[in-house]
C-alpha cells in the first residue's frame, strides 16, 4: 500500500467523482482509476461502486477513509518535523484568511518573504465556515479571523488584539465627526452592509433582532468594495475597525453597543502539528505596526 494510492483514495471519495478528482491531483483519469484499482486488490475488496454516470464508496470504503486520512495527514506532520529539526525551512505554509484581515495582513507577509524565502505562501480568502472546514480537513495550517460567536470544540484560538465592531463612513459624512453611533441613528441612513455568513454581519446580527427599520441598499461579501462604495457615496457600512487599517478617506466611528468587541485571533486546529514556518509567521504577524497599533488602541 503505497501514500500515493491513500492519496488519491481519498481526493476520489471526496469528489466521488473519478474525472474530477484526477483534475485535482493534476495526473490522468487512467492513472487514478489503475493505482485504486491496485489498491482494491491489495487490500482483497471493493472500495467504491462505480457506474457510467457516478461512484460511490462501499461499505468498506466509508470505514477505511478517516484511517486513510490520518495515515496522510500524520505523514506530512512527519516531514514538517523532519524539516523543522534540520531546521531547513522550507516547503509550505498554508494560511486561511477572513476578508476582514487582509489590511493588516500585507506588512506581515512581506516581511515574511524576506526572512524565510524558502517558504511558498499559500493564502486562501474565505468566509468563516468554510476556512474551519478547511482547518478541519488540514488543507490549511492555520486561520487568521475575529473569534466566532460560539466556540468551536476542535479550535483553539489564541487572541492578537481587541477590536470593535464600528460604523464606516467617508470622511466627510456626517457620522465621521461623531465618537460614536447608536443602532437607532443608523435608521437615518442608507446602508451597505456585508454579507450574512462574513464575521462583521454575524456580530451585527448578534446585536440587531430586526432589520425593519433600516434602508439597506446593497449587501456585498466583498470588503474592499464595501469600503469603495462608502469612499465614493453617502452610504453607511458596519465592519471591524482594523477593516479600514491603511485605507485613506474613511472614517470609523464605534457602533455604541454594550460589549462591543471582537477578538482577533489565530485558530489552529487542536492537537495538530504546529509546524516552525506557522510559528515563525505569528510571531512576524504579532510584531507587527498594523497587529501593535490595534493592541494600543485597547490599552
Amino acid at each position: 500500500m503505497e501514500l500515493r494510492q491513500l492519496r488519491y483514495f481519498v481526493k476520489a471519495a471526496e469528489t466521488l467523482n473519478f474525472s474530477d478528482a484526477a483534475k485535482t491531483l493534476n495526473i490522468a483519469q487512467s492513472s487514478l482509476s489503475q493505482q485504486i484499482k491496485q489498491l482494491e486488490d491489495e487490500l482483497g475488496t471493493q472500495l467504491f461502486i462505480r457506474n457510467s454516470h457516478s461512484i460511490r464508496l462501499t461499505e468498506v470504503g466509508e470505514s477505511i477513509l478517516p484511517f486513510a486520512l490520518r495515515t496522510i495527514h500524520e505523514a506530512g506532520a512527519c516531514a514538517d518535523r523532519v524539516r523543522d529539526l534540520q531546521k531547513l525551512l522550507t516547503g509550505t505554509l498554508n494560511i486561511g484568511v477572513t476578508h476582514s484581515f487582509s489590511p493588516i495582513l500585507t506588512e506581515s507577509v512581506i516581511s515574511f518573504m524576506k526572512m524565510y524565502p524558502g517558504i511558498k505562501l499559500n493564502i486562501v480568502y474565505k468566509q468563516m465556515n468554510e476556512l474551519m472546514e478547511l482547518l478541519a480537513k488540514r488543507e490549511i495550517d492555520f486561520v487568521l479571523a475575529f473569534k466566532p460567536v460560539q466556540s468551536l470544540p476542535d479550535v483553539e484560538s489564541h487572541i492578537l488584539f481587541q477590536n470593535s465592531l464600528s460604523v464606516i463612513v467617508g470622511n466627510n459624512h456626517p457620522l465621521a465627526s461623531r465618537d460614536k453611533v447608536s443602532v437607532a441613528e443608523l435608521e437615518n441612513y442608507e446602508l451597505a452592509l456585508p454579507s450574512k455568513g462574513l464575521q462583521a454581519r454575524n456580530a451585527l446580527d448578534s446585536i440587531i433582532t430586526s432589520y425593519n427599520n433600516l434602508k439597506i441598499r446593497i449587501e456585498l461579501n466583498e470588503v474592499n468594495t464595501l469600503l469603495r462604495l462608502v469612499r465614493q457615496s453617502s452610504l453607511v457600512t458596519v465592519l471591524a475597525e482594523d477593516s479600514i487599517y491603511d485605507v485613506r478617506d474613511v472614517k470609523a466611528v464605534p457602533l455604541d453597543v454594550p460589549d462591543n468587541q471582537m477578538a482577533g485571533c489565530v485558530h489552529i486546529l487542536k492537537g495538530a502539528y504546529c509546524k516552525h514556518s506557522m510559528q515563525e509567521f505569528i510571531r512576524v504577524l504579532t510584531e507587527s505596526i498594523a497587529v501593535k497599533r490595534l493592541q494600543n488602541n485597547w490599552i
